[in-house]
């Protein structure tokens, strides 16, 4: 394996103008700091990880803390496409990631022991329960820290814009003539808590009137939860004509509640989706939903943790708000 100073008898410079080439400091030219990057590539140099985290004092090691209590794991799409961006952008700047845990070996632990076990430079931290007390804790420690969809004071959020999300979605319905609007929303957080204000809001900037028997609990990513809100929703006298689910996944169980009803999408109720996925395009009527953007939330996510580690004077905790966009599709009628 190549050595700085390999590199640095190879393209006849001193080794620190190649380490400051490496590094992509700017006192050196352009031609020199490609030279010295082409001639890396083409001897495998490879950094020695432990030097440079004594030189350092970090260890370029980011924890992921991500527990979904649906048992769906990284094949919930929403989150794992956020933490596939997270992984791709911080592999780039030169980082790796580690799961955080409570377990290690069969050793019972904290979230906050596991980190400083495994020596993390920072954490993310995505669909858990923020009010964990051990989650808590490690939000409050010496860890930086940057957490998504949920915010803490004084910590570093980053948030998908779920007040404009559900906006959008009823402001598509009304649109479209809908006037009885359904909402299912998913459990108790801090997103469903700004969905909710969302939906309130454009309801009565539109004038609408919705019966409070008309908002749903269900539960994110469960098909079959959303599916009895359904039928509940189906069975009243009056039913709603437009009915939104927590997400693409749970409007599933919307699909297949209204066709063992005997009914069809549009043409007897009209439904909309959360997240835009995969599914939502190839579902059958192709589903109306809002797509978060989970390469933003995941790239904004390790640029700010990562501003974290590595200027943590200068960088002030802030909520960065991720946008979205509405994607069209055959499940609502035009009433």
């Amino acid at each position: 394996m190549s050595s700085l100073k390999d590199l640095a008898r190879e393209c006849g410079v001193s080794v620190a103008t190649v380490s400051k080439a490496l590094n992509g400091q700017h006192d050196i030219s352009d031609a020199t700091r490609a030279r010295v990057r082409e001639a890396a590539e083409r001897l495998g140099y490879v950094p020695n990880m432990a030097a440079r985290s004594m030189k350092t004092n970090r260890t370029y090691n980011l924890g992921v803390l991500f527990v979904d209590e649906r048992q769906s794991g990284l094949s919930h799409e929403y989150f794992s496409a956020v933490l596939d961006s997270f992984k791709v952008r911080v592999e780039r700047l030169g980082y790796d990631i580690t799961f955080i845990n409570r377990n290690l070996g069969g050793k019972t632990m904290t979230y906050l022991e596991h980190c400083h076990y495994r020596g993390v430079d920072g954490v993310v931290i995505a669909c858990v329960d923020f009010y964990d007390p051990q989650v808590v804790e490690l939000v409050n420690s010496d860890v930086p820290v940057v957490t998504i969809d949920h915010v803490f004071n004084n910590r570093m959020a980053i948030l998908s814009d779920n007040v404009n999300g559900l906006q959008a979605l009823v402001r598509c319905a009304y649109a479209n003539g809908h006037r009885r609007i359904a909402f299912i929303h998913g459990e108790r957080t801090a997103v469903t808590e700004n969905r909710l204000a969302g939906f309130y809001k454009i309801c009565a900037e539109l004038g609408l009137e919705i019966p409070d028997v008309y908002v749903r609990e269900g539960v994110y990513h469960d098909a079959d939860r959303c599916a009895e809100e359904t039928k509940f929703l189906l069975s009243l006298p009056q039913r709603p004509t437009c009915i939104i689910f927590p997400d693409d996944f749970s409007a599933l169980g919307g699909y297949n509640a209204i066709a063992e009803a005997g009914l069809s999408i549009p043409e007897d109720i009209s439904v909309m989706g959360y997240d835009g996925i995969y599914l939502s395009r190839v579902v059958k009527p192709e589903l109306v939903t809002y797509q978060q953007d989970t390469t933003m939330l995941g790239r904004t996510a390790a640029d700010k943790l990562i501003q974290m580690v590595e200027h943590p004077r200068i960088t002030l905790a802030e909520q960065v708000l991720v946008t979205g966009k509405l994607l069209t599709g055959r499940s609502v009628k035009h009433i």
